[in-house]
C-alpha cells in the first residue's frame, strides 16, 4: 500500500502537461507498507539506491550516500540486539 501526502500542492493540467501553480512551498511524504521486495544497488559513482516494492507494483526508491547507508545499518544492528521485533 502506497500513501502520498502532498501539502500546498496545486498544479495546472493544460494540453497534457502539468504546470506548477502558486508558490514553491510544496512538500510531500510517501510511505510504502507491506513491502514484498527490497534491494540495494549502486547508483552512480557515489551513492547506493534502496528500492522497495509492494505486491501491487508500487515502488519507492531512495538514493543515499555511503555514510547514510552505514548509519542505517548500525541502527538495524542495534534493533537486532535490543528490539523484540527481531525475536
Amino acid at each position: 500500500m502506497l500513501t502520498l501526502q502532498l501539502d500546498e500542492f496545486m498544479v495546472e493540467l493544460k494540453e497534457g502537461s502539468l504546470k506548477n501553480v502558486g508558490p514553491t512551498n510544496k512538500s510531500g511524504t510517501a510511505k510504502l507498507f507491506d513491502v514484498e521486495s527490497a534491494e540495494a544497488r549502486e547508483f552512480g559513482d557515489k551513492r547506493v539506491k534502496l528500492v522497495f516494492e509492494d505486491d501491487e507494483g508500487n515502488e519507492v526508491q531512495v538514493a543515499l550516500f555511503p555514510e547514510d547507508v552505514r548509519s542505517i545499518a548500525r541502527d538495524i544492528e542495534a534493533l537486532e540486539d535490543d528490539s523484540p521485533v527481531f525475536e
